[in-house]
């Protein structure tokens, strides 16, 4: 039987491989709207890091008590004094702690907004509960406030978003216009060379918008600079390796790991201590959660607490140059072994 042209014209457009790819498109797809959301559609505080400075035993005691509440929102440590409980804030190794005032009914929260105005915020309205039911009042200090230019902060957030996805497009066009996989080792060390020039400027350029040209973010220029940088390049290895393993699967592998898996675990909208136990666990480790992290705390906690962050994005870049050089040089290898 004669097949009619438009199922002919059909069966050469939709080849098993496009079959395939459009597949992968579907999968995405899903995985995207099932990780956001996930990770976001039900936010609540879980073992947030928080001091309690009060006088003797009243410190243990406190601490017990907010230990105890129902769904363990808070992780209590027992701090020396205020003046240790704010350095602790700013070290980021506290997201807020509570001072009781033993001579009187009103205590004080502290909070750091510039780490996430949505955790700040609900740490507000437990403890303000909390006390209301013990017959006691609460004043809310923020040591560590976001920038007025910075609603909720999120600027952070959207700043290490557009770093990455200028990496990974970046990549992503150098695979489309001259192939996925690089011929030869030579040819690995340009896309990689281009990789680290475009994140240099990209890294500028997102510095200066945020900073001089919006004030959305108060952290030096040059300190956001170099870390916008590294997080381009990072994502810009990291998908120029899975392109050299996988090919043009590669592409849609680095937007798995960086916007369905990144994205909704970085703690932007909602910090880590407000996310599900797997977003919360696997946000430190991917490039948009360490970017997100570090980027705060040197615009918010001078620069503190940002070296396992720092490391995570060398590593992202180690890892990447590494491998797209090696699946070169293999590469290469297989074609010579080939020739006659």
């Amino acid at each position: 039987m004669t097949q009619s042209p438009f199922l002919r014209e059909v069966k050469d457009a939709v080849t098993p491989r496009a079959t395939l790819l459009v597949l992968g498109v579907i999968a995405l797809q899903v995985l995207f709207i099932a990780s956001y959301v996930g990770a976001l559609h039900d936010p609540e505080p879980k073992d947030v890091p928080f001091g309690v400075v009060a006088p003797g035993a009243a410190a243990d005691q406190t601490a017990a008590r907010l230990a105890e509440l129902p769904g363990g929102p808070l992780d209590p440590r027992t701090v020396a004094d205020e003046a240790t409980a704010r350095q602790r804030i700013l070290d980021r190794d506290l997201d807020g702690a509570l001072v009781v005032d033993p001579g009187g009914s009103r205590d004080t929260l502290l909070v750091a907004s510039g780490g996430g105005s949505a955790l700040a915020t609900a740490l507000e309205n437990l403890v303000t509960e909390l006390e209301r039911a013990e017959r006691r009042t609460v004043r809310t200090v923020d040591v560590a406030p976001a920038s007025d230019q910075d609603f909720d902060g999120l600027s952070s957030f959207y700043l290490v978003v557009g770093w990455c996805v200028g990496g990974y497009l970046c990549a992503s066009i150098l695979a489309i216009s001259t192939g996925a996989r690089p011929a030869n080792p030579r040819r690995a060390a340009i896309r990689l060379l281009v990789m680290a020039l475009v994140a240099i400027v990209g890294g500028l350029g997102g510095a200066v918008v945020v900073g001089p040209v919006l004030g959305a973010l108060p952290g030096a220029v040059v300190d956001l600079w170099g870390l916008g940088a590294l997080i381009t390049f990072a994502v810009g290895a990291a998908t120029l390796a899975l392109q050299g393993v996988f090919g043009i699967v590669g592409i849609g592998l680095a937007i798995l790991l960086v916007v369905i898996a990144g994205n909704p675990s970085a703690g932007g909208a909602f910090p880590l201590p407000m996310l599900p136990p797997f977003w919360k666990a696997i946000g430190p480790a991917l490039p948009p959660g360490a970017g997100t992290w570090a980027a705060r705390s040197i615009a918010y906690f001078k620069g503190n607490d940002t070296t396992v962050a720092l490391l995570v994005l060398w590593a992202w870049a180690v890892v990447g140059v590494a491998v797209t050089m090696l699946a070169a040089l293999l590469r290469l290898r297989r074609r010579e072994a080939e020739l006659p």
